[in-house]
């Protein structure tokens, strides 16, 4: 099987819904779907999984506050998130609730495998817990907040909790966990989030209470009533159940390991020492790749709701579009790093790179072929070397330089060597000056249109990952076939001779970028 058409699994982290979705889900949840459409691009076998954790004390806890039905609250907030992936052009391919039956028999499945293995024993636990984290933590990891209150490292409180609880023998695969480090340095990126779970694996692991008592809402243990499982054996394990795990015959059979886990830096702790050694434990096969990404700042803070600075995607799509703040979002925030958000920052990236210089750069080229040559194309001509090299420069960076950087995660630096191509274009469009040429030479002015019109198609496939619905739109115009609009077509020498003696005809081209303005009280900084 050749890499292009090998299978390939990515995840987003699956989301906590305890409200309506910020724009941090959104920027997961974007540079998820542009790796996955980078990939089918490419000609991989792609499933893309995403889904909500609606268990856990915090859901429970909040439902009984409002007088409802956890499952009627859970329902409602998993909603938001199913609404957040369509308004953002999200192309996944199943969307797993932790509350379904089929992921309940998954959980209860590699639970089952764990204690065959003898890793789960039934005990009394007694030690600090985070509600908001979901998460036990050690002594030594807390800070005094003031008045008594105990904080966690991610500044959630914690509450000494005492009950009797299955537990994990992690502490026996601290050595096969480093092992996995040291094996394959890439299991974790960045290299950052790599050498601070190192740092804690290597200061030792203690076993890991993984079931509660005092509440039900969850996924029952097997054989043990009253106990439901900690929250991170359920919603870890919907990266399989999200597969149709423990079917080998399904989806898990053909995509099962994970190329990537793509989630947030502040549960790399979960993915990269809790989940393989539940996998371990149940004989499964390791993800490849866990990738812990930066947080989206707002004004320099972490978004949450007790500080009142969420910012709703939904708005922001709404008010600048879908495809702009998808770009913008991935050319101004280097993956793996923390960024910063602003209104006018949208404005200026997408005016910019999407409207002024590549929606310029297309809708000019295209004008000139309707009005001067009556929209029609032609292959038969002799490139000069500038038209060569202008070529080459587009096809290195659509085809090897943007490649190259997206398979890495380097959404931005891709993304850049692509507006090198644009910059250049704009540049031998005003060198040629075509609309000089309509009379001083009209032959080399269709050679320039012709020139242009092919650059444009390699562009827009290129940068179709980050911006589908404008980069659609803009090939519609040009003739392309849905079918064609991949990185197989690039490499197709005679697409352009094919379409010129198709008899197609550009029409009268519509902008596919427009620019976007900021109300005079926002300005400059963030909002």
């Amino acid at each position: 099987m050749s890499q292009q058409s090998a299978p390939f699994y990515i995840t987003t982290a699956i989301s906590y819904p305890n409200g309506r979705p910020h724009i941090g889900h959104a920027y997961e949840a974007i540079a998820t779907d542009v790796m996955a459409r980078f990939q089918r691009a490419r000609g991989r076998n792609v499933r893309l999984v995403t889904g909500t954790d609606e268990h856990g004390l915090k859901m429970f806890q909040t439902a009984r506050d409002q007088g409802r039905a956890t499952i009627d609250l859970a329902n409602e907030m998993s909603g938001y998130f199913r609404e957040m992936y369509a308004k953002l052009n999200i192309s996944y391919d199943m969307f797993m609730r932790t509350s379904d039956p089929a992921h309940h028999a998954a959980s209860q499945a590699i639970w089952k495998a764990m204690e065959a293995n003898g890793d789960l024993y039934l005990d009394r636990y007694e030690g600090w817990y985070s509600v908001r984290d979901e998460a036990f933590y050690d002594e030594s990891e807390l800070t005094e907040g003031g008045e008594g209150i105990r904080l966690s490292p991610q500044g959630t409180p914690v509450e000494w909790t005492v009950e009797e609880s299955w537990f994990f023998r992690l502490s026996n695969y601290q050595d096969r966990l480093l092992a996995l480090y040291r094996d394959n340095p890439d299991f974790i990126r960045p290299e950052s989030r790599r050498n601070e779970v190192l740092r804690f694996v290597e200061g030792g692991l203690k076993d890991l209470s993984v079931s509660r008592t005092s509440f039900d809402w969850g996924v029952p243990v097997p054989g043990s009533p009253g106990h439901v499982m900690y929250v991170w054996v359920d919603a870890l394990t919907t990266y399989l159940s999200g597969l149709g795990y423990p079917d080998p015959a399904s989806d898990f059979g053909t995509f099962w390991p994970a190329n990537i886990h793509m989630i947030g830096k502040d549960i790399v702790r979960f993915h990269t020492v809790y989940w393989p050694a539940f996998l371990m434990s149940a004989n499964l096969p390791l993800p490849r790749q866990v990738f812990g990404h930066g947080f989206l700042l707002n004004r320099g803070e972490k978004m949450s709701k007790s500080l009142g600075n969420v910012v709703d995607p939904m708005a922001l799509a709404e008010r600048f579009g879908v495809d702009a703040l998808r770009y913008y979002l991935l050319r101004e925030v280097s993956f793996g790093q923390d960024g910063s958000y602003s209104a006018e920052a949208i404005v200026r990236t997408a005016n910019a790179d999407l409207a002024n210089s590549f929606g310029n750069l297309a809708q000019r080229s295209l004008s000139m072929i309707f009005k001067n040559l009556g929209g029609e194309l032609s292959a038969d001509y002799t490139p000069a070397q500038d038209d060569i090299d202008l070529f080459h420069l587009v096809n290195l960076s659509a085809k090897d330089l943007l490649p190259r950087e997206f398979e890495q995660l380097a959404f931005s630096v891709g993304i850049e060597e692509w507006l090198r191509a644009v910059f250049a274009c704009n540049q031998y469009v005003d060198a040629q000056a075509p609309w000089a040429l309509r009379k001083s030479d009209p032959e080399r002015m269709r050679v320039v249109l012709m020139t242009l019109f092919q650059a444009v198609r390699t562009l827009a496939i290129a940068i179709r990952p980050v911006v589908p619905t404008a980069a659609d739109a803009l090939l519609d115009q040009m003739g392309i076939a849905p079918d064609a609009r991949d990185f197989a077509a690039l490499a197709d020498a005679d697409w352009f001779a094919r379409l010129a003696a198709s008899g197609f005809t550009v029409g009268q081209p519509v902008p596919i970028f427009p620019r976007l303005d900021l109300p005079e009280e926002e300005g400059e900084g963030e909002a």
